[in-house]
């Protein structure tokens, strides 16, 4: 094979479909018999190695979508794939960032990181090496045997991320992760997640209230609309990167927000 054909293979490795969600439908059944419509025709797909945020008011079924894709619970119609394998349990392949860090207070940091590994059955000796290098590089080196009741909530949070990417999922999962953090902590965050993806090549999906940041940290924003939830568009971020956080207030970042924001008409719908 030619060293052309080689790199087509590789370029068509990079375009394809890292995530695919097609016709997907969410229905719950209610205590009085009937029926809440959650999610309605969601279609979009993430290439291998993308950054996308999810935005939209409250209950338009955005974590109900990240944890079909995290396979925490089932779809009602149509499909949803990572890494083409169709998503119907929780998948290897997929890391789960959580509004709280939930760590268990009575393990270690390193111990929690720990746990995906201890879950899946993998060599404790290897993954406790790519556990320690995780929490080197999320700035949490030297404090692998401290308890989470000593670290601040934007650690806490780091390690719950290390945790998430121990195993190498291919494709992490975000839900609201900084939402309870402090603006400045957070927007340190934000830096902090862009240089561990950078370093880490994951496919990153991620849920957030907030329009100005999603618009900083994404490749995509999927805009959403009132439940039941469906994508009102999909909107190409073309911000240069690395991104500074001077970035985030610029003219150009402002014209995404704008776009964004225009379609939802209550105040303080999402931020």
């Amino acid at each position: 094979m030619s060293k052309r054909d080689n790199s087509e293979i590789q370029d068509a490795s990079q375009e394809a479909s890292w995530i695919d969600v097609n016709h997907l439908h969410k229905i719950y059944n209610t205590r009085g018999g009937g029926q809440t419509h959650a999610l309605a025709d969601i279609n979009f797909s993430v290439k291998k190695g993308e950054f996308i945020s999810i935005v939209g008011p409250s209950g338009c079924g955005k974590t109900t979508l990240l944890n079909i894709l995290a396979g925490l619970i089932s779809r009602s119609e149509g499909s949803a794939k990572v890494s083409g394998r169709e998503v119907t349990k929780p998948l290897p392949e997929i890391g789960m960032v959580f509004q709280a860090p939930t760590l268990l207070p009575w393990r270690t940091i390193l111990e929690n990181v720990m746990i995906p590994v201890e879950v899946q059955k993998l060599d404790k000796k290897v993954y406790r090496e790519t556990a320690k290098e995780l929490l080197k590089l999320a700035g949490l080196e030297g404090f692998e045997d401290k308890y989470p009741s000593e670290l601040s909530g934007g650690m806490q949070q780091r390690a719950g991320i290390c945790r998430a990417l121990v195993h190498s999922p291919s494709v992490l999962l975000m839900d609201e992760p900084f939402g309870a953090l402090d603006a400045m902590t957070r927007e340190y965050m934000n830096l902090e997640l862009l240089r561990i993806w950078k370093e880490s090549n994951q496919t990153i999906a991620l849920v957030t209230h907030s329009i100005s940041e999603a618009v900083f940290l994404s490749d995509r924003v999927i805009v959403m609309s009132p439940r039941p939830g469906r994508i009102a568009e999909i909107i190409d971020i073309n911000l240069p990167r690395p991104r500074s956080l001077e970035m985030m207030a610029s003219d150009a970042a402002g014209v995404y927000v704008q776009k964004i924001r225009h379609y939802f008409s209550a105040a303080n719908v999402i931020e």
